[in-house]
Protein backbone atom coordinates (compact mmCIF):
# COMPACT_ATOMS: atom_id res chain seq x y z
CA UNK A 1 0.00 0.00 0.00
CA UNK A 2 2.82 2.38 0.90
CA UNK A 3 4.64 1.64 -2.35
CA UNK A 4 1.45 2.28 -4.28
CA UNK A 5 0.97 5.68 -2.58
CA UNK A 6 4.53 6.66 -3.34
CA UNK A 7 4.16 5.65 -6.96
CA UNK A 8 0.92 7.63 -7.25
CA UNK A 9 2.57 10.70 -5.74
CA UNK A 10 5.51 10.44 -8.17
CA UNK A 11 3.06 10.15 -11.04
CA UNK A 12 1.23 13.27 -9.93
CA UNK A 13 4.48 15.24 -9.64
CA UNK A 14 5.57 14.14 -13.11
CA UNK A 15 2.13 15.02 -14.49
CA UNK A 16 2.24 18.46 -12.95
CA UNK A 17 5.72 18.97 -14.39
CA UNK A 18 4.51 17.91 -17.78
CA UNK A 19 1.57 20.30 -17.51
CA UNK A 20 3.83 23.11 -16.42
CA UNK A 21 6.26 22.31 -19.18
CA UNK A 22 3.46 22.16 -21.73
CA UNK A 23 1.96 25.49 -20.68
CA UNK A 24 5.38 27.08 -20.48
CA UNK A 25 6.19 25.87 -23.95
CA UNK A 26 2.86 27.15 -25.22
CA UNK A 27 3.50 30.56 -23.67
CA UNK A 28 6.98 30.65 -25.16
CA UNK A 29 5.66 29.65 -28.58
CA UNK A 30 2.88 32.26 -28.35
CA UNK A 31 5.39 34.94 -27.32
CA UNK A 32 7.62 34.08 -30.27
CA UNK A 33 4.65 34.20 -32.65
CA UNK A 34 3.60 37.63 -31.37
CA UNK A 35 7.18 38.85 -31.65
CA UNK A 36 7.43 37.53 -35.23
CA UNK A 37 4.19 39.23 -36.23
CA UNK A 38 4.99 42.58 -34.64
CA UNK A 39 8.71 42.29 -35.43
CA UNK A 40 9.41 44.92 -32.80
CA UNK A 41 12.94 46.26 -32.69
CA UNK A 42 13.49 47.18 -29.05
CA UNK A 43 16.50 49.40 -29.75
CA UNK A 44 14.33 51.21 -32.28
CA UNK A 45 11.60 51.52 -29.66
CA UNK A 46 14.00 53.16 -27.21
CA UNK A 47 15.22 55.70 -29.78
CA UNK A 48 11.64 56.27 -30.97
CA UNK A 49 10.66 57.13 -27.40
CA UNK A 50 13.56 59.57 -27.23
CA UNK A 51 12.45 61.23 -30.48
CA UNK A 52 8.87 61.33 -29.20
CA UNK A 53 10.03 62.99 -25.99
CA UNK A 54 11.93 65.62 -27.97
CA UNK A 55 8.90 66.30 -30.17
CA UNK A 56 6.66 67.25 -27.24
CA UNK A 57 9.14 69.73 -25.77
CA UNK A 58 8.16 73.42 -26.04
CA UNK A 59 8.44 75.23 -29.36
CA UNK A 60 7.40 78.72 -30.49
CA UNK A 61 3.64 78.38 -30.84
CA UNK A 62 1.13 76.25 -28.90
CA UNK A 63 -0.14 72.94 -30.28
CA UNK A 64 -3.38 71.14 -29.69
CA UNK A 65 -3.40 67.37 -29.11
CA UNK A 66 -4.31 66.55 -32.71
CA UNK A 67 -1.52 68.57 -34.30
CA UNK A 68 0.99 67.38 -31.71
CA UNK A 69 -0.06 63.77 -32.29
CA UNK A 70 0.66 63.99 -36.01
CA UNK A 71 4.04 65.64 -35.48
CA UNK A 72 5.09 63.29 -32.67
CA UNK A 73 4.03 60.19 -34.61
CA UNK A 74 6.23 61.13 -37.54
CA UNK A 75 9.14 61.95 -35.23
CA UNK A 76 8.76 58.65 -33.37
CA UNK A 77 8.82 56.74 -36.66
CA UNK A 78 12.04 58.52 -37.64
CA UNK A 79 13.54 57.63 -34.28
CA UNK A 80 12.51 54.00 -34.70
CA UNK A 81 14.37 53.89 -38.00
CA UNK A 82 17.49 55.39 -36.44
CA UNK A 83 17.36 52.80 -33.65
CA UNK A 84 17.08 49.95 -36.15
CA UNK A 85 20.16 51.22 -37.98
CA UNK A 86 22.11 51.51 -34.73
CA UNK A 87 21.26 47.91 -33.76
CA UNK A 88 22.21 46.66 -37.22
CA UNK A 89 25.58 48.39 -36.94
CA UNK A 90 26.09 46.92 -33.46
CA UNK A 91 25.53 43.34 -34.64
CA UNK A 92 27.61 43.98 -37.75
CA UNK A 93 30.71 45.51 -36.15
CA UNK A 94 30.68 45.18 -32.36
CA UNK A 95 28.85 42.00 -31.34
CA UNK A 96 31.20 39.64 -33.26
CA UNK A 97 34.13 40.99 -31.21
CA UNK A 98 32.44 40.29 -27.88
CA UNK A 99 33.30 36.89 -26.41
CA UNK A 100 30.60 36.42 -23.77
CA UNK A 101 27.53 34.31 -24.43
CA UNK A 102 24.08 35.80 -24.64
CA UNK A 103 21.70 35.75 -21.65
CA UNK A 104 19.09 32.99 -21.23
CA UNK A 105 15.92 33.27 -23.23
CA UNK A 106 13.77 34.16 -20.21
CA UNK A 107 16.12 37.06 -19.39
CA UNK A 108 15.85 38.39 -22.91
CA UNK A 109 12.06 38.32 -22.73
CA UNK A 110 12.08 40.00 -19.33
CA UNK A 111 14.33 42.79 -20.63
CA UNK A 112 12.10 43.29 -23.66
CA UNK A 113 8.98 43.54 -21.49
CA UNK A 114 10.79 46.01 -19.21
CA UNK A 115 11.79 48.12 -22.21
CA UNK A 116 8.22 48.28 -23.51
CA UNK A 117 6.81 49.23 -20.10
CA UNK A 118 9.54 51.81 -19.47
CA UNK A 119 9.04 53.43 -22.87
CA UNK A 120 5.28 53.64 -22.28
CA UNK A 121 5.79 55.23 -18.86
CA UNK A 122 8.36 57.72 -20.22
CA UNK A 123 6.01 58.70 -23.06
CA UNK A 124 3.12 59.21 -20.62
CA UNK A 125 5.32 61.27 -18.29
CA UNK A 126 6.51 63.48 -21.17
CA UNK A 127 2.90 64.05 -22.24
CA UNK A 128 2.05 65.25 -18.73
CA UNK A 129 5.02 67.64 -18.82
CA UNK A 130 4.10 68.73 -22.34
CA UNK A 131 0.57 69.65 -21.25
CA UNK A 132 2.09 71.94 -18.60
CA UNK A 133 4.46 73.47 -21.15
CA UNK A 134 1.61 74.06 -23.57
CA UNK A 135 -0.36 75.83 -20.85
CA UNK A 136 2.61 78.11 -20.22
CA UNK A 137 2.80 79.05 -23.91
CA UNK A 138 -0.93 79.67 -24.23
CA UNK A 139 -0.81 81.76 -21.05
CA UNK A 140 1.95 83.93 -22.53
CA UNK A 141 -0.25 84.46 -25.59
CA UNK A 142 -3.48 85.06 -23.70
CA UNK A 143 -5.08 81.87 -25.02
CA UNK A 144 -7.02 79.08 -23.35
CA UNK A 145 -4.76 76.21 -22.34
CA UNK A 146 -5.19 72.46 -22.60
CA UNK A 147 -5.62 69.87 -19.82
CA UNK A 148 -3.41 66.91 -18.99
CA UNK A 149 -6.21 64.44 -19.66
CA UNK A 150 -6.95 65.93 -23.07
CA UNK A 151 -3.30 65.99 -24.04
CA UNK A 152 -2.84 62.30 -23.27
CA UNK A 153 -4.79 61.61 -26.47
CA UNK A 154 -1.65 62.71 -28.25
CA UNK A 155 0.00 59.43 -27.25
CA UNK A 156 -2.61 57.24 -28.90
CA UNK A 157 -2.59 59.29 -32.10
CA UNK A 158 1.22 59.34 -32.18
CA UNK A 159 1.30 55.55 -31.84
CA UNK A 160 -1.13 55.15 -34.75
CA UNK A 161 0.77 57.60 -36.99
CA UNK A 162 4.14 56.06 -36.11
CA UNK A 163 2.87 52.54 -36.76
CA UNK A 164 1.54 53.63 -40.15
CA UNK A 165 4.88 55.17 -41.16
CA UNK A 166 6.75 52.04 -40.04
CA UNK A 167 4.30 49.88 -42.01
CA UNK A 168 4.99 51.92 -45.14
CA UNK A 169 8.71 51.47 -44.60
CA UNK A 170 8.34 47.71 -44.19
CA UNK A 171 6.35 47.58 -47.40
CA UNK A 172 9.22 49.31 -49.18
CA UNK A 173 11.67 46.88 -47.55
CA UNK A 174 9.74 43.92 -48.93
CA UNK A 175 9.75 45.60 -52.31
CA UNK A 176 13.55 45.87 -52.13
CA UNK A 177 13.82 42.17 -51.29
CA UNK A 178 11.53 41.31 -54.18
CA UNK A 179 13.65 43.40 -56.54
CA UNK A 180 16.75 41.64 -55.20
CA UNK A 181 15.28 38.21 -55.89
CA UNK A 182 14.26 39.21 -59.40
CA UNK A 183 17.70 40.67 -60.13
CA UNK A 184 19.36 37.51 -58.86
CA UNK A 185 17.05 35.37 -60.97
CA UNK A 186 16.95 37.29 -64.27
CA UNK A 187 20.14 39.39 -64.39
CA UNK A 188 22.29 36.80 -62.62
CA UNK A 189 23.52 39.26 -60.00
CA UNK A 190 25.16 37.37 -57.09
CA UNK A 191 22.73 36.68 -54.28
CA UNK A 192 24.85 38.69 -51.81
CA UNK A 193 24.77 41.81 -53.98
CA UNK A 194 21.17 41.54 -55.17
CA UNK A 195 19.45 43.16 -52.12
CA UNK A 196 21.88 46.10 -52.10
CA UNK A 197 21.40 46.56 -55.85
CA UNK A 198 17.64 46.44 -55.43
CA UNK A 199 17.79 49.05 -52.66
CA UNK A 200 19.98 51.25 -54.84
CA UNK A 201 17.58 51.01 -57.77
CA UNK A 202 14.59 51.80 -55.57
CA UNK A 203 16.41 54.77 -54.00
CA UNK A 204 17.39 56.14 -57.41
CA UNK A 205 13.81 55.71 -58.60
CA UNK A 206 12.36 57.52 -55.56
CA UNK A 207 14.92 60.34 -55.66
CA UNK A 208 14.42 60.80 -59.38
CA UNK A 209 10.69 60.92 -58.98
CA UNK A 210 10.69 63.36 -56.09
CA UNK A 211 13.40 65.59 -57.51
CA UNK A 212 11.93 65.68 -60.94
CA UNK A 213 8.74 64.09 -62.15
CA UNK A 214 6.97 63.79 -58.80
CA UNK A 215 7.93 67.28 -57.67
CA UNK A 216 6.80 68.86 -60.92
CA UNK A 217 3.67 66.76 -60.91
CA UNK A 218 2.90 67.70 -57.30
CA UNK A 219 3.25 71.41 -57.85
CA UNK A 220 1.43 71.14 -61.17
CA UNK A 221 -1.50 69.39 -59.51
CA UNK A 222 -1.37 71.82 -56.57
CA UNK A 223 -1.26 74.75 -58.95
CA UNK A 224 -4.27 73.40 -60.84
CA UNK A 225 -6.16 72.72 -57.61
CA UNK A 226 -5.56 76.18 -56.21
CA UNK A 227 -6.20 77.68 -59.64
CA UNK A 228 -9.74 76.35 -59.35
CA UNK A 229 -9.95 77.91 -55.90
CA UNK A 230 -8.61 81.13 -57.40
CA UNK A 231 -11.61 81.24 -59.74
CA UNK A 232 -14.07 80.85 -56.88
CA UNK A 233 -16.63 83.66 -56.66
CA UNK A 234 -17.70 84.52 -53.13
CA UNK A 235 -21.06 86.31 -52.66
CA UNK A 236 -19.32 88.80 -50.34
CA UNK A 237 -17.05 90.06 -53.13
CA UNK A 238 -19.11 92.21 -55.49
CA UNK A 239 -17.78 93.79 -58.67
CA UNK A 240 -17.03 97.47 -58.01
CA UNK A 241 -18.65 100.15 -60.15
CA UNK A 242 -16.32 103.00 -59.16
CA UNK A 243 -13.55 103.81 -61.67
CA UNK A 244 -11.01 103.99 -58.82
CA UNK A 245 -11.06 100.21 -58.51
CA UNK A 246 -9.63 97.50 -60.72
CA UNK A 247 -12.29 95.09 -61.90
CA UNK A 248 -14.80 97.88 -62.49
CA UNK A 249 -16.41 98.32 -65.94
CA UNK A 250 -13.79 100.97 -66.80
CA UNK A 251 -10.85 98.91 -65.57
CA UNK A 252 -8.16 97.50 -67.85
CA UNK A 253 -7.89 94.52 -65.49
CA UNK A 254 -11.13 92.61 -65.89
CA UNK A 255 -13.10 91.49 -62.84
CA UNK A 256 -13.04 87.78 -63.67
CA UNK A 257 -9.22 87.81 -64.08
CA UNK A 258 -8.36 89.18 -60.64
CA UNK A 259 -8.60 85.90 -58.75
CA UNK A 260 -10.39 85.27 -55.48
CA UNK A 261 -8.05 87.40 -53.34
CA UNK A 262 -7.93 90.21 -55.86
CA UNK A 263 -11.71 90.39 -56.14
CA UNK A 264 -11.98 90.58 -52.36
CA UNK A 265 -9.36 93.33 -52.17
CA UNK A 266 -10.98 95.65 -54.71
CA UNK A 267 -14.56 95.09 -53.55
CA UNK A 268 -13.91 96.02 -49.90
CA UNK A 269 -12.27 98.77 -47.93
CA UNK A 270 -13.43 102.06 -46.40
CA UNK A 271 -15.37 104.51 -48.55
CA UNK A 272 -15.34 108.32 -48.08
CA UNK A 273 -18.35 108.20 -45.74
CA UNK A 274 -16.69 105.70 -43.37
CA UNK A 275 -13.40 107.59 -43.45
CA UNK A 276 -15.08 110.91 -42.67
CA UNK A 277 -17.05 109.35 -39.83
CA UNK A 278 -13.79 108.17 -38.23
CA UNK A 279 -11.56 111.20 -38.93
CA UNK A 280 -14.11 114.03 -39.04
CA UNK A 281 -12.56 115.35 -42.26
CA UNK A 282 -13.63 115.29 -45.93
CA UNK A 283 -12.35 112.19 -47.68
CA UNK A 284 -11.69 110.91 -51.20
CA UNK A 285 -12.44 107.52 -52.65
CA UNK A 286 -9.26 105.40 -52.12
CA UNK A 287 -7.74 103.85 -55.23
CA UNK A 288 -7.13 100.10 -55.21
CA UNK A 289 -5.38 98.60 -58.23
CA UNK A 290 -4.95 94.85 -58.55
CA UNK A 291 -3.54 92.70 -61.34
CA UNK A 292 -4.17 88.95 -61.32
CA UNK A 293 -2.22 86.19 -63.02
CA UNK A 294 -4.94 85.92 -65.65
CA UNK A 295 -5.09 89.68 -66.21
CA UNK A 296 -1.91 89.77 -68.29
CA UNK A 297 -1.80 88.82 -71.96
CA UNK A 298 1.04 87.80 -74.29
CA UNK A 299 1.11 91.41 -75.48
CA UNK A 300 0.79 93.15 -72.10
CA UNK A 301 2.72 92.02 -68.99
CA UNK A 302 1.42 92.34 -65.44
CA UNK A 303 3.69 95.27 -64.66
CA UNK A 304 2.70 97.12 -67.86
CA UNK A 305 -0.96 96.57 -67.08
CA UNK A 306 -0.42 97.75 -63.49
CA UNK A 307 1.19 101.02 -64.60
CA UNK A 308 -1.60 101.59 -67.12
CA UNK A 309 -4.18 101.03 -64.35
CA UNK A 310 -2.37 103.46 -62.07
CA UNK A 311 -2.43 106.10 -64.78
CA UNK A 312 -6.08 105.44 -65.61
CA UNK A 313 -7.17 105.87 -62.00
CA UNK A 314 -5.05 108.97 -61.39
CA UNK A 315 -2.93 107.19 -58.79
CA UNK A 316 0.13 109.34 -59.50
CA UNK A 317 -1.81 112.42 -58.42
CA UNK A 318 -2.61 111.10 -54.92
CA UNK A 319 -0.68 111.92 -51.75
CA UNK A 320 0.50 108.36 -51.21
CA UNK A 321 1.22 105.48 -53.57
CA UNK A 322 1.92 102.04 -52.03
CA UNK A 323 3.35 99.04 -53.88
CA UNK A 324 2.28 95.84 -52.10
CA UNK A 325 4.01 92.54 -52.82
CA UNK A 326 1.43 89.88 -51.98
CA UNK A 327 1.78 86.46 -50.38
CA UNK A 328 1.12 83.16 -52.09
CA UNK A 329 -2.31 83.24 -53.69
CA UNK A 330 -2.23 87.02 -54.00
CA UNK A 331 -3.52 87.81 -50.52
CA UNK A 332 -3.32 91.40 -49.31
CA UNK A 333 -3.59 92.33 -45.64
CA UNK A 334 -6.69 94.52 -45.96
CA UNK A 335 -6.19 95.78 -42.39
CA UNK A 336 -2.88 97.30 -43.46
CA UNK A 337 -4.39 98.81 -46.61
CA UNK A 338 -7.37 100.27 -44.75
CA UNK A 339 -5.15 101.73 -42.02
CA UNK A 340 -3.26 103.84 -44.54
CA UNK A 341 -6.46 104.87 -46.32
CA UNK A 342 -7.94 106.15 -43.06
CA UNK A 343 -4.69 107.94 -42.16
CA UNK A 344 -4.67 109.96 -45.40
CA UNK A 345 -8.43 110.48 -45.69
CA UNK A 346 -8.61 108.30 -48.76
CA UNK A 347 -6.04 110.31 -50.76
CA UNK A 348 -4.14 107.09 -51.47
CA UNK A 349 -3.47 104.56 -54.20
CA UNK A 350 -2.53 100.96 -53.38
CA UNK A 351 -1.21 98.55 -56.01
CA UNK A 352 -1.02 94.78 -55.53
CA UNK A 353 -0.47 91.91 -57.94
CA UNK A 354 -0.65 88.12 -57.94
CA UNK A 355 2.36 85.94 -58.77
CA UNK A 356 1.12 82.44 -57.82
CA UNK A 357 -1.94 80.29 -57.23
CA UNK A 358 -0.23 78.46 -54.36
CA UNK A 359 -0.64 79.22 -50.64
CA UNK A 360 2.31 80.83 -48.88
CA UNK A 361 3.76 77.57 -47.48
CA UNK A 362 3.90 75.94 -50.92
CA UNK A 363 4.98 79.21 -52.53
CA UNK A 364 7.87 79.34 -50.08
CA UNK A 365 9.00 75.93 -51.35
CA UNK A 366 8.33 76.43 -55.05
CA UNK A 367 8.02 80.14 -55.85
CA UNK A 368 10.66 82.02 -53.85
CA UNK A 369 12.56 82.92 -56.99
CA UNK A 370 9.30 83.78 -58.70
CA UNK A 371 8.21 86.24 -56.01
CA UNK A 372 11.64 87.91 -56.06
CA UNK A 373 11.51 88.38 -59.84
CA UNK A 374 7.89 89.52 -59.76
CA UNK A 375 8.54 91.99 -56.93
CA UNK A 376 11.48 93.58 -58.69
CA UNK A 377 9.75 93.83 -62.07
CA UNK A 378 6.67 95.46 -60.56
CA UNK A 379 8.61 97.98 -58.51
CA UNK A 380 10.95 98.90 -61.37
CA UNK A 381 8.02 99.51 -63.74
CA UNK A 382 6.17 101.75 -61.27
CA UNK A 383 9.33 103.53 -60.16
CA UNK A 384 10.23 104.38 -63.75
CA UNK A 385 6.85 106.02 -64.29
CA UNK A 386 6.85 107.69 -60.85
CA UNK A 387 10.40 109.12 -61.17
CA UNK A 388 9.57 110.60 -64.61
CA UNK A 389 7.25 113.10 -62.92
CA UNK A 390 8.54 116.39 -61.46
CA UNK A 391 9.59 115.86 -57.81
CA UNK A 392 7.00 118.32 -56.52
CA UNK A 393 4.13 116.43 -58.18
CA UNK A 394 5.09 112.91 -57.13
CA UNK A 395 3.07 111.05 -54.50
CA UNK A 396 4.87 109.67 -51.47
CA UNK A 397 6.14 106.24 -52.61
CA UNK A 398 5.94 103.44 -50.03
CA UNK A 399 6.54 99.68 -50.24
CA UNK A 400 4.89 96.97 -48.19
CA UNK A 401 5.27 93.21 -47.91
CA UNK A 402 4.14 90.59 -45.44
CA UNK A 403 5.71 87.18 -44.92
CA UNK A 404 6.95 85.89 -48.30
CA UNK A 405 5.73 89.18 -49.78
CA UNK A 406 8.40 91.02 -47.79
CA UNK A 407 11.03 88.86 -49.45
CA UNK A 408 9.73 89.78 -52.89
CA UNK A 409 9.54 93.44 -51.92
CA UNK A 410 13.11 93.45 -50.59
CA UNK A 411 14.35 91.88 -53.83
CA UNK A 412 13.68 95.14 -55.69
CA UNK A 413 16.66 96.78 -53.95
CA UNK A 414 20.38 96.05 -53.95
CA UNK A 415 20.93 97.39 -50.45
CA UNK A 416 19.99 99.99 -47.87
CA UNK A 417 21.38 102.92 -49.86
CA UNK A 418 19.45 101.86 -52.97
CA UNK A 419 16.27 101.41 -50.91
CA UNK A 420 16.50 104.85 -49.28
CA UNK A 421 17.26 106.56 -52.57
CA UNK A 422 14.09 105.24 -54.23
CA UNK A 423 11.28 105.13 -51.65
CA UNK A 424 9.82 107.34 -48.94
CA UNK A 425 9.34 104.45 -46.54
CA UNK A 426 9.15 100.67 -46.26
CA UNK A 427 7.06 98.50 -43.94
CA UNK A 428 7.84 94.79 -43.91
CA UNK A 429 5.88 92.41 -41.66
CA UNK A 430 6.86 88.93 -40.44
CA UNK A 431 9.90 88.62 -42.72
CA UNK A 432 11.21 85.09 -43.40
CA UNK A 433 14.66 84.35 -42.01
CA UNK A 434 16.01 84.07 -45.55
CA UNK A 435 15.28 87.73 -46.39
CA UNK A 436 18.56 89.16 -47.66
CA UNK A 437 18.35 92.72 -46.30
CA UNK A 438 16.76 91.66 -43.02
CA UNK A 439 19.53 89.14 -42.41
CA UNK A 440 22.18 91.81 -43.03
CA UNK A 441 20.58 94.20 -40.55
CA UNK A 442 20.16 91.48 -37.90
CA UNK A 443 23.69 90.11 -38.21
CA UNK A 444 25.16 93.64 -37.99
CA UNK A 445 23.02 94.82 -35.10
CA UNK A 446 24.52 96.99 -32.41
CA UNK A 447 26.56 95.06 -29.81
CA UNK A 448 24.59 94.15 -26.71
CA UNK A 449 21.19 94.14 -28.41
CA UNK A 450 19.13 90.96 -28.67
CA UNK A 451 18.28 89.21 -31.90
CA UNK A 452 14.57 89.31 -31.07
CA UNK A 453 14.77 93.06 -30.34
CA UNK A 454 17.72 94.32 -32.38
CA UNK A 455 18.93 97.88 -32.83
CA UNK A 456 20.69 98.62 -36.09
CA UNK A 457 22.97 101.67 -36.33
CA UNK A 458 21.35 103.19 -33.22
CA UNK A 459 17.95 103.01 -34.90
CA UNK A 460 18.70 105.98 -37.14
CA UNK A 461 17.19 104.43 -40.30
CA UNK A 462 15.94 100.87 -39.69
CA UNK A 463 13.88 99.74 -36.68
CA UNK A 464 12.38 96.47 -35.52
CA UNK A 465 9.23 96.12 -33.47
CA UNK A 466 7.11 93.49 -31.76
CA UNK A 467 4.92 96.18 -30.19
CA UNK A 468 4.13 99.84 -30.84
CA UNK A 469 6.50 101.08 -28.12
CA UNK A 470 9.46 99.42 -29.86
CA UNK A 471 9.13 101.78 -32.81
CA UNK A 472 9.99 104.76 -30.59
CA UNK A 473 13.25 103.24 -29.36
CA UNK A 474 16.09 103.96 -28.81
CA UNK A 475 15.66 107.68 -29.57
CA UNK A 476 13.41 110.08 -31.44
CA UNK A 477 16.09 110.67 -34.05
CA UNK A 478 14.72 108.41 -36.77
CA UNK A 479 15.83 109.77 -40.11
CA UNK A 480 13.69 109.70 -43.22
CA UNK A 481 13.01 107.74 -45.29
CA UNK A 482 12.27 105.21 -42.56
CA UNK A 483 12.28 101.40 -42.76
CA UNK A 484 10.38 99.32 -40.21
CA UNK A 485 10.21 95.57 -39.64
CA UNK A 486 7.42 94.07 -37.53
CA UNK A 487 8.41 90.71 -36.04
CA UNK A 488 7.29 88.75 -33.00
CA UNK A 489 9.69 86.69 -30.88
CA UNK A 490 7.27 83.76 -31.32
CA UNK A 491 6.89 83.99 -35.11
CA UNK A 492 8.33 80.75 -36.61
CA UNK A 493 8.38 82.27 -40.09
CA UNK A 494 10.88 84.84 -38.84
CA UNK A 495 13.11 82.43 -36.93
CA UNK A 496 13.04 79.19 -38.94
CA UNK A 497 16.33 78.54 -40.71
CA UNK A 498 18.43 75.57 -41.80
CA UNK A 499 21.12 76.90 -39.43
CA UNK A 500 18.97 75.51 -36.60
CA UNK A 501 20.15 72.04 -37.62
CA UNK A 502 23.64 72.45 -36.23
CA UNK A 503 23.95 75.76 -34.38
CA UNK A 504 22.16 77.43 -31.51
CA UNK A 505 20.56 80.72 -32.57
CA UNK A 506 21.05 83.91 -30.60
CA UNK A 507 17.30 84.17 -29.96
CA UNK A 508 17.53 81.01 -27.83
CA UNK A 509 20.86 81.75 -26.12
CA UNK A 510 19.99 85.36 -25.25
CA UNK A 511 17.15 86.38 -22.88
CA UNK A 512 13.91 85.13 -24.44
CA UNK A 513 11.22 87.17 -26.09
CA UNK A 514 8.21 88.00 -23.97
CA UNK A 515 6.00 85.28 -25.51
CA UNK A 516 8.58 82.48 -25.85
CA UNK A 517 8.53 79.63 -23.32
CA UNK A 518 11.25 79.73 -20.68
CA UNK A 519 11.50 75.93 -21.09
CA UNK A 520 12.35 75.96 -24.79
CA UNK A 521 15.88 74.66 -25.44
CA UNK A 522 18.02 74.22 -28.52
CA UNK A 523 18.87 70.68 -29.56
CA UNK A 524 20.76 69.79 -32.75
CA UNK A 525 18.31 68.81 -35.50
CA UNK A 526 15.42 68.71 -32.99
CA UNK A 527 14.81 72.45 -32.81
CA UNK A 528 14.97 72.68 -36.61
CA UNK A 529 12.13 70.16 -36.94
CA UNK A 530 10.16 71.68 -34.08
CA UNK A 531 10.20 75.18 -35.58
CA UNK A 532 9.58 73.74 -39.07
CA UNK A 533 6.42 72.12 -37.73
CA UNK A 534 5.43 75.47 -36.20
CA UNK A 535 5.41 77.03 -39.67
CA UNK A 536 2.13 75.33 -40.50
CA UNK A 537 0.52 76.66 -37.31
CA UNK A 538 2.05 80.14 -37.26
CA UNK A 539 -1.34 81.86 -37.48
CA UNK A 540 -3.16 79.59 -35.04
CA UNK A 541 -2.56 82.06 -32.20
CA UNK A 542 -4.04 85.31 -30.90
CA UNK A 543 -3.17 88.70 -32.39
CA UNK A 544 0.17 90.05 -31.23
CA UNK A 545 1.89 86.65 -31.33
CA UNK A 546 3.18 84.15 -33.87
CA UNK A 547 2.48 85.35 -37.38
CA UNK A 548 -0.60 87.36 -36.36
CA UNK A 549 0.26 91.07 -36.35
CA UNK A 550 -3.23 92.52 -36.15
CA UNK A 551 -3.51 96.30 -35.86
CA UNK A 552 0.23 96.66 -35.18
CA UNK A 553 0.44 97.42 -38.90
CA UNK A 554 -1.28 100.75 -38.14
CA UNK A 555 1.51 101.64 -35.72
CA UNK A 556 4.02 100.61 -38.38
CA UNK A 557 2.49 103.01 -40.93
CA UNK A 558 2.30 105.80 -38.38
CA UNK A 559 5.98 105.39 -37.53
CA UNK A 560 7.21 105.70 -41.11
CA UNK A 561 4.59 107.86 -42.87
CA UNK A 562 2.33 109.71 -40.41
CA UNK A 563 0.54 112.71 -41.95
CA UNK A 564 1.33 116.16 -40.44
CA UNK A 565 -1.96 116.41 -38.52
CA UNK A 566 -1.71 112.98 -36.88
CA UNK A 567 -2.84 112.50 -33.28
CA UNK A 568 -2.92 109.44 -31.00
CA UNK A 569 -6.67 109.94 -30.50
CA UNK A 570 -7.24 109.65 -34.24
CA UNK A 571 -5.12 106.50 -34.24
CA UNK A 572 -7.38 104.79 -31.71
CA UNK A 573 -10.48 105.65 -33.74
CA UNK A 574 -8.90 104.16 -36.85
CA UNK A 575 -7.74 101.09 -34.91
CA UNK A 576 -11.33 100.41 -33.86
CA UNK A 577 -12.55 100.63 -37.45
CA UNK A 578 -9.94 98.36 -38.98
CA UNK A 579 -10.32 95.75 -36.23
CA UNK A 580 -14.08 95.63 -36.80
CA UNK A 581 -13.51 95.20 -40.54
CA UNK A 582 -11.02 92.41 -39.83
CA UNK A 583 -13.58 90.57 -37.67
CA UNK A 584 -16.11 90.79 -40.48
CA UNK A 585 -13.60 89.46 -43.01
CA UNK A 586 -12.70 86.46 -40.84
CA UNK A 587 -16.37 85.70 -40.35
CA UNK A 588 -17.51 85.68 -43.97
CA UNK A 589 -14.40 84.92 -46.02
Amino acid sequence: MLDSARALRRLRIRGAALVRHGWGRRVAVAARRVEEIIDLNHTGLVVATLFFAWSVTPSLVPRDWLFQGLISGINAALGYGVGCVLQWLFFLWIRPRLKFAGPPEWVRYAVKVAIVLTCALVAAYMLVLSADWQREITSLMGMEGTTRAAYLRTGALSFAVGALVVAVYRTLRELVRYLGRQLSRWVRIPAGLAPATGALLLTVLIVTLFNGVATRAFFSVANSAFSARNDKMTPFAVQPTLPERSGSPESLAKWETLGSEGRWFVSHGPDPMLITAATGKPARQPIRVYVGLQSATPEVTEEQLAVAELERTGAFDRKVLVIVTTTGTGWVNTMSAAALEYMYNGDTAILASQYSYLPSVLSFLADREKVAVAGKKMFDAVYERWSARPPESRPKLLVYGESLGSQGSEAAFTGLADLRSKVDGALWVGPPNSNRLWEQFISRRDPGTREVQPIYADGLVVRFAAAADDLAQPSDDWRRPRIAYLMHPSDPIVWWSTDLLTSQPDWLSEPRGSDVSSQMRWWPFVTFWQVAADLTNAQGVSDGHGHRYGSLVLDGWVSIAAPPDWTPELGEKIRTQIELAEMFERTVK
